[in-house]
């Protein structure tokens, strides 16, 4: 089981990998909303820009828990 540092970070290799699923599928989701909104036409403009603020932030983070989980190979 996983067990949160007092910031809200998992300390552990499977907590990471359960929030890095997570992530991704908080991803995709935004991506079909975005997608959806983009196609209906009558799309909020202020309403998808936040959308994708939101999904960059998300891909930031997958990004940041990638790092953590893959091991620095100095060559």
């Amino acid at each position: 089981m996983a067990e949160d540092t007092p910031d809200g970070t998992d300390t552990d290799e499977e907590g990471l990998r359960d929030k890095l699923a997570r992530l991704r599928q908080q991803h995709r989701d935004l991506d079909a909303a975005i997608d959806a909104l983009e196609m209906s036409g009558a799309a909020d403009p202020l309403r998808i820009r936040r959308l994708k603020k939101m999904k960059l932030a998300i891909k930031d983070e997958i990004g940041f828990i990638e790092d953590q989980l893959v091991p620095d190979i100095i060559a």
